[in-house]
């Protein structure tokens, strides 16, 4: 299917469109089922494409871009598998899996208040570094320019900022 006529679906999903987001899991279903058969065990597949196509109807609304339908898909088929083999072997869910799983449920403006709470917690070189990386999306080696630090610096304080982030979503 082309880009356009899938982003044109995405957009008619978001408003409400019932017949279009039907069509849309429909469209990508295969594509779902192609990845869960890679990353997940046998016995989990359906779960995962399942889960998957359950999760997508209820959060498509939230996407920011209908571009970025693509790249969202899979992150929510990766976790899917994810939390299915974590199940299946019952291995206990760490702190950066429960912070996934928390967010992952929480709704979308909630998740943004939060967020930005976090980033208003933050010390403002660490902010710094957050909002040139993640936001204006610069590489380590143009942030370290602007900034006249070394990139190990800019890696280092960027590592704390995302960790100072994740403990403060965690909570």
């Amino acid at each position: 299917m082309q880009v356009d006529a899938r982003c044109a679906m995405v957009e008619a999903a978001q408003t409400g469109d019932v017949e279009a987001l039907g069509r849309l899991l429909s469209t990508c279903q295969g594509d779902i089922r192609r990845y869960a058969r890679r990353h997940c065990l046998a016995s989990e597949i359906d779960d995962a494409v399942q889960e998957t196509m359950m999760v997508i109807s209820r959060k498509v609304s939230g996407l920011k871009a209908a571009a970025a339908f693509s790249g969202w898909l899979f992150t929510v088929i990766r976790r899917e598998c994810h939390k299915l083999s974590r199940a299946m072997f019952r291995r206990p869910m760490d702190g950066l899996d429960l912070a996934e799983a928390r967010l992952s449920e929480m709704p979308d403006e909630t998740l943004r208040l939060d967020i930005a709470r976090a980033l208003e917690s933050l010390p403002a070189h660490y902010l710094e570094v957050i909002l040139l990386r993640d936001f204006e999306e610069l590489t380590i080696a143009e942030i370290a320019t602007r900034l006249g630090d070394a990139p190990g610096g800019v890696k280092s304080r960027l590592h704390r900022a995302r960790s100072m982030m994740r403990e403060y979503l965690s909570h």
